[in-house]
C-alpha cells in the first residue's frame, strides 16, 4: 500500500478556493479553468518555493482577496461558453501569466487523455511524489457518480494506492474527494480532458 497526499492550504473553512464564491457570472459558472490556474499558484507560492505567484498576502489567505486574484486571473483563462476545453488553452494562458509574474522556473506539459491508463498511474505518482498538483480537465463521461465533475478542471493532490486500486484526491469548489483514477480515466467518450504537468525548468 503507497499513499501520499500534498500539503494544501485552507481560506477559512475552506479547503482552497471555491467557484461558488464569484459574484461574477461566468466566473462562477465557468471560471474552472481560470481557478485551478489560482490554486495552482497559490500552492506553488506556497509550498513550491516559487513566492509572488500569489500576488496578495500569502500570510493571509482571505476569501476576499481570493476572489481579487480569480479577478485577475479571468482574462488569462477567460471563462466561454465552449469551455476551456482543451490542454492547449490552459497552458497558454496560464504560462501568459507566469510570464507577467517574471516567472520562468515552471514548465506545463499536456498528458492527454487518450493515453494508456499505466502511463497515466505513473504520471500521477511522479507528479505528485515531485510535490506537484496536477490540474485535470475531465469532458463528457459515462458515470453518473462523475456527474459533478463533468465539463470541468480540477487539482488532483493526492493518491492512495492498494494492490490494484487506484485512487486520487481531487480538490474543487472548496472540499475534496477520493476518486477511482481509473474508473476517472476510462470515460466511454472519444473526445477526452487529460491533465497538466508541471516541471521545474
Amino acid at each position: 500500500m503507497m499513499k501520499k497526499e500534498l500539503n494544501y492550504f485552507k481560506i477559512g473553512a475552506s479547503y482552497g478556493g471555491n467557484q461558488d464564491w464569484f459574484p461574477d457570472f461566468m466566473m462562477k459558472i465557468g471560471g474552472c479553468a481560470a481557478l485551478t490556474a489560482c490554486d495552482s499558484c497559490i500552492y506553488l507560492d506556497l509550498f513550491g518555493g516559487m513566492p509572488g505567484l500569489y500576488p496578495f498576502d500569502r500570510e493571509h489567505l482571505t476569501k476576499k482577496d481570493y476572489i481579487r486574484f480569480g479577478m485577475l486571473m479571468k482574462p488569462y483563462l477567460r471563462p466561454r461558453w465552449s469551455g476551456v476545453d482543451r490542454l492547449e488553452i490552459y497552458i497558454d494562458g496560464l504560462l501568459t501569466y507566469l510570464s507577467d509574474r517574471g516567472c520562468r522556473s515552471i514548465g506545463l506539459d499536456p498528458f492527454y487523455g487518450s493515453s494508456p491508463f499505466s502511463d497515466t498511474e505513473k504520471a500521477v505518482k511522479r507528479q505528485i511524489d515531485r510535490g506537484f498538483p496536477i490540474p485535470c480537465l475531465l469532458l463528457n463521461h459515462k458515470r453518473r457518480s462523475l456527474k459533478d465533475y463533468e465539463w470541468h478542471w480540477f487539482l488532483l493532490i493526492g493518491y492512495d494506492i492498494s494492490g490494484q486500486r487506484w485512487m486520487v484526491k481531487a480538490a474543487t469548489y472548496g472540499g475534496w474527494q477520493w476518486l477511482n483514477l481509473a474508473e476517472m480515466w476510462d470515460t466511454g467518450y472519444e473526445r477526452r480532458g487529460g491533465l497538466i504537468l508541471y516541471e521545474t525548468l
